[in-house]
Protein backbone atom coordinates (compact mmCIF):
# COMPACT_ATOMS: atom_id res chain seq x y z
CA UNK A 1 0.00 0.00 0.00
CA UNK A 2 1.30 3.09 -0.99
CA UNK A 3 1.30 5.84 1.43
CA UNK A 4 -1.22 8.86 1.98
CA UNK A 5 1.93 11.19 1.21
CA UNK A 6 4.45 9.74 -0.39
CA UNK A 7 7.75 11.17 -1.18
CA UNK A 8 8.43 10.86 -4.80
CA UNK A 9 11.69 10.44 -7.24
CA UNK A 10 11.45 12.26 -10.48
CA UNK A 11 14.15 11.38 -12.72
CA UNK A 12 13.90 13.60 -15.97
CA UNK A 13 14.07 17.89 -15.73
CA UNK A 14 13.97 18.95 -19.41
CA UNK A 15 10.39 20.55 -21.04
CA UNK A 16 7.97 18.53 -19.30
CA UNK A 17 9.52 17.13 -16.16
CA UNK A 18 10.21 20.64 -14.69
CA UNK A 19 7.09 21.69 -14.50
CA UNK A 20 5.34 18.61 -13.79
CA UNK A 21 8.02 18.65 -10.50
CA UNK A 22 7.30 22.61 -9.93
CA UNK A 23 3.51 21.23 -9.52
CA UNK A 24 4.13 18.35 -7.45
CA UNK A 25 6.60 20.55 -4.99
CA UNK A 26 3.60 23.42 -5.11
CA UNK A 27 0.64 20.34 -4.18
CA UNK A 28 2.88 20.09 -1.12
CA UNK A 29 4.38 16.78 -2.12
CA UNK A 30 7.99 15.88 -0.95
CA UNK A 31 9.93 15.43 -4.38
CA UNK A 32 14.05 14.19 -4.79
CA UNK A 33 14.70 14.58 -8.18
CA UNK A 34 17.59 13.30 -10.20
CA UNK A 35 19.46 14.44 -13.51
CA UNK A 36 22.77 14.15 -15.33
CA UNK A 37 23.13 17.54 -15.08
CA UNK A 38 22.50 19.21 -11.93
CA UNK A 39 23.02 22.84 -12.56
CA UNK A 40 19.69 21.96 -14.87
CA UNK A 41 17.49 21.60 -11.77
CA UNK A 42 18.66 25.12 -10.00
CA UNK A 43 15.35 26.35 -10.12
CA UNK A 44 13.70 23.10 -8.73
CA UNK A 45 16.25 22.62 -5.56
CA UNK A 46 15.48 26.50 -4.95
CA UNK A 47 12.00 25.45 -4.71
CA UNK A 48 12.59 23.03 -2.16
CA UNK A 49 13.29 19.56 -4.25
CA UNK A 50 15.82 17.55 -3.09
CA UNK A 51 18.77 16.64 -5.40
CA UNK A 52 19.73 12.87 -5.35
CA UNK A 53 23.80 11.83 -6.46
CA UNK A 54 22.46 8.77 -8.83
CA UNK A 55 19.31 6.72 -9.91
CA UNK A 56 19.95 4.48 -7.26
CA UNK A 57 19.90 6.67 -4.16
CA UNK A 58 16.74 8.21 -5.54
CA UNK A 59 15.54 5.00 -6.23
CA UNK A 60 16.26 3.85 -2.15
CA UNK A 61 14.60 6.96 -0.62
CA UNK A 62 11.10 7.37 -2.70
CA UNK A 63 7.59 5.55 -2.44
CA UNK A 64 6.39 6.93 -5.89
CA UNK A 65 9.18 7.24 -8.48
CA UNK A 66 8.13 9.38 -12.09
CA UNK A 67 10.28 9.10 -14.93
CA UNK A 68 10.12 11.46 -18.00
CA UNK A 69 13.23 10.84 -20.17
CA UNK A 70 13.92 10.85 -24.03
CA UNK A 71 13.89 7.58 -25.62
CA UNK A 72 13.18 3.67 -25.10
CA UNK A 73 16.92 3.26 -24.50
CA UNK A 74 17.27 5.89 -21.45
CA UNK A 75 14.14 3.94 -20.31
CA UNK A 76 16.18 0.80 -20.24
CA UNK A 77 19.30 2.60 -18.59
CA UNK A 78 17.25 4.05 -16.13
CA UNK A 79 15.09 1.24 -14.98
CA UNK A 80 16.83 -2.32 -15.90
CA UNK A 81 20.16 -1.65 -15.40
CA UNK A 82 22.14 -3.25 -11.94
CA UNK A 83 22.23 0.69 -10.53
CA UNK A 84 18.65 1.21 -11.88
CA UNK A 85 15.25 1.68 -10.44
CA UNK A 86 14.23 -2.25 -9.98
CA UNK A 87 17.63 -3.63 -9.00
CA UNK A 88 17.18 -0.74 -5.99
CA UNK A 89 13.60 0.68 -4.82
CA UNK A 90 12.24 -1.00 -1.67
CA UNK A 91 9.37 -3.42 -2.31
CA UNK A 92 5.90 -1.66 -2.66
CA UNK A 93 7.54 1.32 -4.79
CA UNK A 94 5.29 2.06 -7.30
CA UNK A 95 7.65 2.67 -10.43
CA UNK A 96 5.99 5.29 -13.09
CA UNK A 97 6.97 5.39 -16.46
CA UNK A 98 5.63 8.72 -18.16
CA UNK A 99 7.66 8.81 -21.71
CA UNK A 100 6.21 7.94 -24.36
CA UNK A 101 7.89 4.60 -25.10
CA UNK A 102 7.87 1.00 -26.39
CA UNK A 103 4.30 -0.68 -25.21
CA UNK A 104 7.35 -4.42 -25.02
CA UNK A 105 9.07 -2.49 -23.00
CA UNK A 106 6.34 -1.43 -20.45
CA UNK A 107 5.38 -5.15 -20.58
CA UNK A 108 9.16 -5.63 -19.91
CA UNK A 109 9.55 -3.53 -16.62
CA UNK A 110 6.83 -4.87 -15.01
CA UNK A 111 7.19 -7.99 -15.14
CA UNK A 112 10.76 -7.70 -13.89
CA UNK A 113 9.43 -4.78 -11.55
CA UNK A 114 6.58 -7.07 -10.27
CA UNK A 115 9.32 -9.92 -9.63
CA UNK A 116 10.72 -7.42 -6.93
CA UNK A 117 7.93 -6.39 -5.56
CA UNK A 118 7.62 -3.12 -7.00
CA UNK A 119 4.34 -1.57 -8.85
CA UNK A 120 4.73 -0.36 -12.06
CA UNK A 121 3.16 1.59 -14.54
CA UNK A 122 3.31 3.01 -17.46
CA UNK A 123 1.53 6.87 -18.34
CA UNK A 124 2.85 8.32 -20.98
CA UNK A 125 1.04 11.87 -21.11
CA UNK A 126 -0.73 14.45 -23.78
CA UNK A 127 -0.34 18.16 -23.98
CA UNK A 128 3.13 19.48 -24.27
CA UNK A 129 4.11 22.25 -22.21
CA UNK A 130 1.27 24.29 -22.11
CA UNK A 131 -0.73 21.07 -20.50
CA UNK A 132 2.56 20.65 -18.29
CA UNK A 133 2.52 23.96 -16.95
CA UNK A 134 -0.42 23.95 -16.28
CA UNK A 135 -1.25 21.08 -14.70
CA UNK A 136 -3.73 19.58 -17.55
CA UNK A 137 -2.09 17.01 -19.10
CA UNK A 138 -3.86 14.13 -20.76
CA UNK A 139 -2.54 10.75 -19.03
CA UNK A 140 -3.07 7.68 -20.27
CA UNK A 141 -2.38 4.59 -17.60
CA UNK A 142 -1.46 0.90 -18.48
CA UNK A 143 -0.92 -1.67 -15.78
CA UNK A 144 -2.71 -2.91 -12.37
CA UNK A 145 -6.15 -0.92 -12.08
CA UNK A 146 -5.78 -0.90 -8.02
CA UNK A 147 -2.35 0.09 -8.04
CA UNK A 148 -3.86 3.03 -10.64
CA UNK A 149 -6.49 4.01 -8.30
CA UNK A 150 -3.77 4.38 -5.81
CA UNK A 151 -1.67 7.00 -7.13
CA UNK A 152 -4.79 8.92 -8.88
CA UNK A 153 -3.89 11.86 -6.24
CA UNK A 154 -0.75 12.63 -7.77
CA UNK A 155 -1.98 11.83 -11.34
CA UNK A 156 -4.39 14.73 -10.71
CA UNK A 157 -1.91 17.02 -9.30
CA UNK A 158 0.02 16.68 -13.46
CA UNK A 159 -3.37 16.45 -15.45
CA UNK A 160 -7.64 16.18 -15.48
CA UNK A 161 -7.85 13.82 -18.41
CA UNK A 162 -6.61 10.68 -16.80
CA UNK A 163 -7.51 7.28 -18.06
CA UNK A 164 -6.99 3.72 -17.20
CA UNK A 165 -6.57 1.57 -20.43
CA UNK A 166 -5.67 -1.52 -19.30
CA UNK A 167 -2.71 -4.16 -18.47
CA UNK A 168 0.53 -3.04 -18.66
CA UNK A 169 1.57 -1.73 -21.96
CA UNK A 170 -1.82 -0.04 -22.69
CA UNK A 171 -0.83 3.76 -22.00
CA UNK A 172 1.93 3.17 -24.42
CA UNK A 173 -0.61 1.67 -27.32
CA UNK A 174 -3.01 4.91 -26.26
CA UNK A 175 -0.32 7.70 -26.48
CA UNK A 176 1.02 5.98 -30.10
CA UNK A 177 -2.84 6.03 -31.40
CA UNK A 178 -2.70 10.12 -29.85
CA UNK A 179 0.71 10.26 -31.62
CA UNK A 180 -1.18 9.04 -35.04
CA UNK A 181 -3.68 11.01 -34.70
CA UNK A 182 -1.27 14.60 -33.88
CA UNK A 183 0.87 13.37 -36.96
CA UNK A 184 -1.51 13.83 -39.70
CA UNK A 185 -3.60 16.61 -38.16
CA UNK A 186 -0.03 18.91 -38.05
CA UNK A 187 0.07 18.01 -41.90
CA UNK A 188 -3.14 19.55 -42.21
CA UNK A 189 -2.57 22.53 -39.90
CA UNK A 190 0.39 23.22 -42.17
CA UNK A 191 -1.02 23.42 -45.49
CA UNK A 192 -4.21 25.37 -44.19
CA UNK A 193 -1.96 28.63 -42.67
CA UNK A 194 0.05 27.94 -46.01
CA UNK A 195 -2.63 28.07 -48.04
CA UNK A 196 -4.56 31.40 -46.62
CA UNK A 197 -1.21 33.04 -47.24
CA UNK A 198 -0.99 32.31 -50.59
CA UNK A 199 -5.03 33.27 -50.73
CA UNK A 200 -3.80 36.57 -49.27
CA UNK A 201 -5.84 35.98 -46.40
CA UNK A 202 -4.34 37.22 -42.76
CA UNK A 203 -4.12 33.66 -41.21
CA UNK A 204 -4.81 34.90 -37.54
CA UNK A 205 -8.65 35.88 -39.15
CA UNK A 206 -8.57 32.43 -40.79
CA UNK A 207 -8.08 30.72 -37.90
CA UNK A 208 -10.46 32.74 -35.77
CA UNK A 209 -12.85 31.00 -37.91
CA UNK A 210 -11.78 27.54 -38.34
CA UNK A 211 -11.07 26.99 -34.91
CA UNK A 212 -14.54 26.40 -33.19
CA UNK A 213 -15.56 24.94 -36.12
CA UNK A 214 -15.68 20.67 -36.96
CA UNK A 215 -11.75 21.73 -38.18
CA UNK A 216 -11.07 22.47 -34.29
CA UNK A 217 -7.80 20.31 -32.63
CA UNK A 218 -5.42 21.24 -29.70
CA UNK A 219 -2.52 21.78 -32.31
CA UNK A 220 -4.76 24.13 -34.38
CA UNK A 221 -5.83 26.44 -31.79
CA UNK A 222 -2.41 26.16 -29.53
CA UNK A 223 0.56 25.40 -32.37
CA UNK A 224 -0.81 26.81 -35.31
CA UNK A 225 -0.31 30.67 -33.45
CA UNK A 226 3.23 30.04 -32.95
CA UNK A 227 3.52 28.89 -37.02
CA UNK A 228 2.17 32.47 -37.51
CA UNK A 229 4.67 34.64 -35.31
CA UNK A 230 7.55 32.28 -36.18
CA UNK A 231 7.68 31.34 -32.60
CA UNK A 232 9.64 27.65 -33.00
CA UNK A 233 10.82 27.04 -29.60
CA UNK A 234 10.24 23.14 -28.51
CA UNK A 235 6.88 22.60 -26.13
CA UNK A 236 7.77 18.84 -27.74
CA UNK A 237 10.70 18.30 -29.67
CA UNK A 238 10.92 17.38 -33.17
CA UNK A 239 13.51 14.78 -32.92
CA UNK A 240 11.11 13.53 -30.00
CA UNK A 241 8.15 13.46 -32.09
CA UNK A 242 10.32 11.19 -34.44
CA UNK A 243 10.96 8.82 -32.07
CA UNK A 244 7.41 8.34 -31.03
CA UNK A 245 5.75 8.35 -34.38
CA UNK A 246 8.70 5.55 -35.09
CA UNK A 247 7.38 3.46 -32.35
CA UNK A 248 4.12 4.44 -33.64
CA UNK A 249 5.03 2.85 -37.48
CA UNK A 250 6.77 -0.71 -36.12
CA UNK A 251 3.86 -1.18 -33.33
CA UNK A 252 1.47 -0.68 -36.62
CA UNK A 253 3.39 -2.58 -38.39
CA UNK A 254 4.03 -5.92 -36.24
CA UNK A 255 -0.27 -5.70 -36.23
CA UNK A 256 -0.29 -6.07 -39.75
CA UNK A 257 -2.07 -2.19 -39.82
CA UNK A 258 -2.30 0.28 -42.72
CA UNK A 259 -0.88 3.84 -41.58
CA UNK A 260 -0.03 6.38 -44.60
CA UNK A 261 -0.63 9.23 -42.69
CA UNK A 262 1.88 8.74 -40.14
CA UNK A 263 4.24 7.46 -42.57
CA UNK A 264 4.56 10.59 -44.49
CA UNK A 265 4.29 12.74 -41.56
CA UNK A 266 7.21 10.94 -40.47
CA UNK A 267 9.05 11.24 -43.57
CA UNK A 268 8.31 15.02 -43.60
CA UNK A 269 9.95 15.52 -39.59
CA UNK A 270 12.57 13.40 -40.81
CA UNK A 271 13.44 16.14 -43.62
CA UNK A 272 12.70 18.32 -40.94
CA UNK A 273 15.17 17.40 -39.04
CA UNK A 274 17.54 17.12 -42.09
CA UNK A 275 17.17 21.00 -42.16
CA UNK A 276 18.62 21.18 -38.67
CA UNK A 277 15.23 21.66 -36.70
CA UNK A 278 16.04 18.47 -34.37
CA UNK A 279 15.68 20.73 -31.41
CA UNK A 280 13.03 22.80 -32.45
CA UNK A 281 9.04 22.65 -31.66
CA UNK A 282 7.16 20.31 -34.08
CA UNK A 283 5.45 23.54 -35.25
CA UNK A 284 8.43 23.72 -37.29
CA UNK A 285 6.86 21.29 -39.41
CA UNK A 286 6.01 24.81 -41.12
CA UNK A 287 9.26 25.34 -42.60
CA UNK A 288 8.65 22.28 -44.82
CA UNK A 289 6.09 23.68 -46.43
CA UNK A 290 7.25 27.79 -46.64
CA UNK A 291 10.94 27.38 -46.62
CA UNK A 292 10.61 31.09 -46.49
CA UNK A 293 7.67 31.11 -44.13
Amino acid sequence: MIKTVPTIGFIGTGVMGKSMINNLLSASYNVNIYTRTKEKAASLLHQGAVWKQSVASLARDADIIITMVGYPTDVEEVYLGPNGIIENAKPETCIIDMTTSSPALAEEIFTKASKNQLLALDAPVSGGDIGAQNGTLAIMVGGDEEVFHQVLPVFKVLGENIIWHGSAGAGQHAKLANQMTIASNMIGVCEAIVYAKKAGLDPVRVLDSITTGAAGSWSLSNLAPRMIKGDFSPGFFVKHFIKDMTIALESAQEMGIMTPGLSLSLDMYKELANMGESDSGTQALIKYFDRTF
